[in-house]
């Protein structure tokens, strides 16, 4: 049988409510009889009951990371990079709580009952009004991946149209001037700045903005080769494609072997988020390096704070992007 509060309060001579208040640092309670009751609930190996706890404390143990699609537009990198930031900073007394807000049931209720702070790994307005729903709960929220306006919120971002910037400018570095785009979800703001970090590393060099090569797409394997196919029937080929993800990236890769072309040699391509398998593409794919780990860690560290009423600064969190440059590139 398992040892219970009430065995370390008769062990101890104290009352079952010092001994809780012991092991859950209040400061009612002096340091010498919580290190008294910590040693003793260390040799007798007792495990705290987070369901009794939680009854006491009004508190659920659960935190919620909810993204915008599991199965739509969202890499496999991106969310084991998310999920695997905010479960190395998370307290050990809490559960996550995984979902998708485009199939999850309204019906299941969202309140302080059943989350104690909630994620939102946003990537479109369409989230709007689920995030209106926990903020009218006063659930502790943090939002990662884009910019919300609202002061009960903290939002953490990686600034993609300074990456997008950098990786078309490094393109005009190595002299080609004929740069494709192909964009991913257009729901998603992730593509809008994207987008304009595109435009603008073109303007800034002086070279026509040409919609015949900006291919409207989505963030998956199969629209990359689709969208790779389209700009490969254009009379005058694009010398270089700068893809929205990496998927989008391999994808394109493919269309152009299948076509008799090569990367670099042909055309040059850059991706976006910099995903485990670049390294293990021929040849190996330049992306830009979207930092979700440490997006995903601010936002743990974030939201415990808030749960645990921390002072914090509420001011919005850029993380910078970087370019990572491999052989998939070629100088003219």
């Amino acid at each position: 049988m398992s040892v219970t509060i009430k065995d370390i309060a008769k062990l101890a001579n104290v009352s079952h409510t010092t001994v809780s208040r012991a092991l859950n640092n209040s400061p009612y309670i002096n340091e010498e009889t919580k290190v008294k009751i910590k040693a003793l609930a260390k040799e007798l190996n007792y495990v705290p009951n987070y369901s009794a706890k939680s009854l006491v404390l009004l508190k659920s143990y659960v935190i919620g990371i909810f993204f915008s699609s599991i199965s739509e537009g969202t890499s496999d990198t991106f969310f084991h990079e998310i999920i695997k930031g905010v479960n190395k900073v998370m307290d050990k007394e809490y559960n996550l709580v995984i979902r998708g807000i485009d199939d999850y049931e309204y019906s299941h209720p969202i309140d302080n009952k059943n989350f104690d702070g909630i994620i939102v790994v946003s990537q479109s307005k369409n989230d709007d009004k689920f995030i209106k729903t926990i903020l009218e709960k006063n659930i502790p929220t943090v939002v990662i991946n884009r910019n919300i306006d609202d002061d009960k919120i903290i939002n953490i971002m990686s600034d993609d149209t300074k990456g997008s910037y950098d990786a078309v400018t490094y393109f005009i570095e190595n002299n080609h001037k004929r740069i494709a785009l192909i964009e991913g979800n257009k729901e998603f703001e992730s593509s809008s700045y994207r987008r304009k970090g595109y435009i603008k590393a073109l303007e800034d060099n002086n070279i026509p903005i040409n919609e015949e090569l900006i291919i409207s797409g989505k963030y998956d394997l199969q629209s990359g080769y689709i969208s790779m196919n389209k700009l490969l029937e254009l009379d005058e080929k694009p010398t270089a494609v700068f893809c929205s993800n990496d998927d989008i990236a391999v994808g394109a890769m493919k269309a152009i072997s299948e076509s008799g072309l090569s990367v670099p040699d042909d055309i040059s391509i850059i991706g976006f988020d910099d995903s485990n398998f670049c390294n293990y593409v021929t040849p190996t794919l330049s992306s830009v390096k979207k930092d979700s780990l440490t997006m995903s860690k601010y936002g743990g560290t974030y939201i415990l704070n808030l749960i645990n009423n921390k002072e914090i600064d509420r001011n919005k969190v850029f993380i910078e992007s970087k370019l990572v440059m491999r052989k998939s590139v070629k100088k003219l």
